[in-house]
């Protein structure tokens, strides 16, 4: 039985805890893979704690009618760090908010929960992006596990695409469309759409943030870039070293002159290792209509690996939601049941 504390309440914690419920019989049945759920922290949403095991159908029913779990019976005080300390769990799951300057407040969760030797799953880009090396090191220090696999595609795989299916190939380059934000004004501005009411439509439908700053000057798409880079390709490689052009400058001049060249343009992240060092960067690019990027269209994500056995692998899927992404962090706990499975 393993047991599972939770770090952050947001969208993507609810997703995943609804794939347990909805799931719990199938988990055991298919992998034997049992659980319980210990702690929630949320300095919002409220914090409960019990290391028996949280009702979690119970929890969920709260949280649907009042959008909160402050009345929860077994609330306490919404100290994270110190939550992950007494939790007694065997994995947290950190998903709190982004931040690609400091990584916190994730960085000191991760790094207390892996201290304390508890396995991590998170789907977190900031501490990844700040010190992916120290955690690693950390984690391994510990003998136990951080994964990060909704890192970059959200539940589509990538990172385990590479380090599972793909094992045994180099991979020489690496390029796709990896924030759905952009490639959804894009695909509206080719239907004739402004960037502008593209983008608001983008906004009312959830894909874009009130400043969508981070997607459309390609900060989001940059920060997958350099995970890339630094996972796949063994670089220590810095935000500040991704090359970062966004698609606020593309006009529809600029489309329909791709358009009649055959193309589609693209917000690209795009990482090659060449001669030993590898480069990465962000930028829109055009397509041309025979490759499987230019026919990736709407909030759909997609990477192409370019492989020394392969060929070109491309993988196709979703990058955000809060079920997809949910089912990334399960991924991740099958993953060290799996290493680390215990009767």
């Amino acid at each position: 039985m393993w047991k599972i504390a939770i770090i952050g309440f947001g969208n993507v914690s609810q997703g995943f805890l609804r794939i347990l419920k909805d799931k719990q019989a199938s988990l055991k049945e298919r992998y034997n893979f049992e659980y319980s759920i210990t702690a929630i922290a949320d300095p919002i949403k409220g914090s409960v704690l019990n290391t028996s095991g949280l009702d979690l159908e119970f929890l969920l029913n709260m949280f649907d009618s009042k959008g909160n779990i402050k009345e929860h019976p077994n609330i306490t005080d919404p100290d994270s760090l110190e939550i992950i300390e007494k939790s007694e769990a065997d994995i947290i799951v950190e998903t709190t908010i982004t931040n690609l300057e400091t990584g916190e407040p994730g960085l000191s969760h991760i790094k207390a929960a892996l201290k304390f030797g508890k396995h991590v799953v998170s789907t977190n880009k900031g501490p990844v992006s700040v010190a992916l090396p120290e955690l690693l090191e950390l984690a391994s220090k510990n003998n136990v596990e951080y994964l990060f696999e909704g890192v970059v595609l959200s539940g589509t795989p990538s990172i385990n695409l590479v380090r599972e299916a793909l094992a045994g190939c180099d991979i020489k380059k690496v390029m796709g469309i990896v924030n759905g934000t952009t490639n959804y004004i894009l695909t509206r501005m080719e239907e004739g759409t402004s960037y502008e009411d593209a983008l608001k439509k983008a906004q009312e439908l959830g894909y874009a943030e009130a400043d969508p700053t981070g997607d459309v000057e390609g900060w989001d798409a940059a920060v997958k870039a350099q995970v890339l880079a630094n996972v796949i390709m063994g670089e220590q490689m810095k935000i500040e070293d991704v090359q970062r052009t966004g698609i606020t400058k593309i006009t529809q001049k600029d489309i329909q002159e791709a358009a009649q060249r055959r193309a589609r343009i693209k917000l690209i992240a795009e990482v090659e290792k060449t001669n030993g060092k590898a480069k990465a960067s962000v930028a829109p690019m055009e397509i041309p209509l025979s490759h499987p990027l230019a026919n990736i269209m709407d909030a759909t994500n997609a990477l192409t690996f370019t492989t020394d056995h392969l060929g070109d692998v491309t993988i196709v899927g979703p990058g955000a939601g809060r079920v997809e992404t949910g089912q990334a962090l399960l991924t991740d706990i099958l993953t060290i049941h799996r290493r680390h499975c215990r009767k």
